[in-house]
């Protein structure tokens, strides 16, 4: 297994999907890990683009047989990140991200030791404020409600191996692809990309 696993995780309004979305089309060599979920799809969502859309009774016999590297229950519905899938992609060399909360992040963290955890913060609580209010998609005790959450999920923020502040977007997706190369050349996973070449200069003909 010579890919990288990639959990990030951030407040709603700090700006992680836009983040996430800019590192996915100037970085070929990672991918999003497409959750499985039992809500319904809304509008425009495509079965094994945006989610995988399963019956609560699919994913209890699913999490029953523990495919899931990690799963939780929000609002009434199942999400869930499955742990073969991940397997199979890193064993080909690809790097996996997946955009979960600091809950899940803990769940990665017990079963996949060697993965890379990143947070990421708005630059002020004004500016998280702003992004969720410019949103116009919530009405004010919502957004009340993600400013309360926002608290919560940063008080996790020591928890993760990488912290980037999201004021420019350009120079987080630079502070971003950085450490997505600096995982890529870390020592065990070169050794196993490139364990011919290693055995090759160890022992010239």
């Amino acid at each position: 297994m010579s890919g990288s696993l990639f959990v990030i995780s951030a407040p709603s309004g700090a700006g992680k999907t836009s983040l996430v979305h800019a590192l996915l089309a100037t970085n070929p060599q990672i991918d999003l890990s497409v959750s499985y979920t039992t809500r319904a799809p809304r509008k425009g969502e495509v079965d094994g683009v945006a989610y995988h859309f399963v019956s609560r009774e699919t994913f209890i016999e699913m999490s029953g047989r523990g495919e899931f590297l990690e799963s939780a229950e929000v609002y009434g519905n199942f999400y869930g990140t499955s742990q073969n899938w991940i397997a199979q992609e890193n064993a080909k060399d690809r790097d996996i991200l997946l955009e979960i909360d600091w809950q899940g992040a803990q769940q990665v963290r017990q079963q996949f030791a060697e993965c890379v955890s990143i947070f990421i913060l708005p630059p002020s609580i004004a500016a998280l404020e702003q992004r969720l209010t410019g949103r116009g998609t919530d009405h004010s005790d919502v957004i009340k409600q993600r400013m309360a959450a926002a608290s919560n999920d940063v008080a996790h923020v020591a928890e993760f191996d990488y912290v980037i502040i999201n004021d420019n977007l350009n120079e987080a997706l630079k502070e971003f692809n950085a450490i997505v190369l600096a995982a890529r050349l870390r020592g065990t996973k070169q050794l196993a990309r490139h364990q011919n070449l290693i055995n090759q200069l160890q022992n010239p003909e």
